[in-house]
């Protein structure tokens, strides 16, 4: 796990938690704002007004110099997973002080709380190899099947299509995405899922065949669970 001296052009698996485990997504306003956060905190110009930052992003009246290239990303109840290479120097430990602050700032406004939200720092794994840079996006993609197999890990999915059903359902992941749909698309990397799988066909049959056979040990020493 690294926390500092993140490689330039490098790729790293970047996960935190609510503390304590607690949730940091309430509703669906929640995610909707840490969506657009991922999208308006990933610039080098700091932005004062978060609304209409966004706003002009959309528009065309703002270029963005990112931060970072975003790849993946999943949203759980109580945590999140992201794909990040790093284009600028320092710029993952950037973004995430960048998106971490502001989010928890408006979640504990919005909620009426104070404190910590996160558990410490961001914790993020190097992905420096061919098989790391094909299994993480699925295992990131994967997360939300905890709502419908507690045990998927474990013992693997025995339902594929209702799985991949379920995950195209799933608005708060990349996944829909790389299936060919366009979600929340400001966020990722230009041609990312052809870098990664060539099109979207592939991408969707290669994710069916790694739910068929999963393994477990694949991917174990990507994750920070």
């Amino acid at each position: 796990m690294r926390k500092n001296n993140l490689s330039q052009d490098s790729v790293y698996h970047i996960f935190n938690r609510g503390t304590d485990k607690r949730a940091i997504f309430m509703n669906s306003n929640d995610y909707l704002r840490f969506v657009n956060n991922l999208v308006i905190f990933n610039d080098t110009e700091p932005a004062t007004n978060t609304k209409h930052r966004l706003l002009d992003i959309q528009n065309g009246t703002h270029e963005r110099i990112p931060l970072v290239g975003i790849s993946a990303f999943c949203l759980m109840p109580n945590h999140y997973h992201l794909l990040l290479r790093q284009i600028t120097e320092n710029g993952i430990t950037e973004f995430m002080r960048k998106l971490g602050c502001g989010y928890a700032n408006y979640f504990n406004l919005k909620h009426s709380r104070s404190g910590t939200l996160f558990q410490g720092r961001f914790k993020s794994v190097l992905i420096d190899n061919e098989s790391q840079f094909l299994y993480i996006p699925f295992y990131i993609h994967l997360n939300p099947l905890d709502m419908l197999y507690q045990d998927w890990r474990e013992n693997g999915v025995k339902e594929r299509k209702k799985a991949i059903e379920f995950l195209d359902d799933y608005k708060w992941s990349s996944h829909i995405n790389y299936r060919g749909k366009p979600n929340f698309p400001l966020i990722l990397e230009e041609n990312v899922v052809a870098e990664y799988f060539g099109n979207e066909d592939n991408y969707s049959e290669e994710i069916y065949n790694f739910l068929k056979d999963f393994n477990f040990s694949r991917v174990s020493d990507l994750l920070l669970e």
